[in-house]
Formats: C-alpha cells, structure tokens, sequence
C-alpha cells in the first residue's frame, strides 16, 4: 500500500484506505474516494494531483492525497 501522491500518472489504482479524521474521510468519500473504488492520476503539480474518479476530474491537494492509500 502507498499513499496516492507515489501513484503514476496515468495509471488506474484501487483505493485500499482512506485514512484521517472523520471529517475527512467523509468529505473525500463525497468525492468519490471510496474503498474499492477505481481512481486514475491524470497529472501531478508540486505534490497535488489531479484525478479522475468514477468519471469526474477532482484536483486533491498534497495533504489530502497522502491520506488516500492505494
């Protein structure tokens, strides 16, 4: 398992955890960040990604894509 940041771009992953609080992990499972579901990293900027989850562009900062576990 790693965190999302690490993930090639281009490359489809299955997210494995969503770590943090609560509050968090809510909000990111609002987004579409859910276990078992697919996410593709599209392009990656100074640790903040951009992603493609269940059809939807989303842009993730560093700090949040380190608690996505792939």
């Amino acid at each position: 398992m790693m965190p999302l940041i690490l993930a090639e771009v281009g490359e489809e992953k299955i997210i494995r955890k969503i770590g943090g609080k609560q509050e968090i992990k809510t909000h990111l499972e609002n987004l579409g960040f859910v276990v078992g579901g697919a996410v593709t990293v599209l392009n990656a900027i100074g640790g903040n990604v951009i992603v493609n989850v269940k059809g939807c562009r989303i842009a993730v900062s560093k700090e949040m894509a380190q608690k996505i576990m792939i």
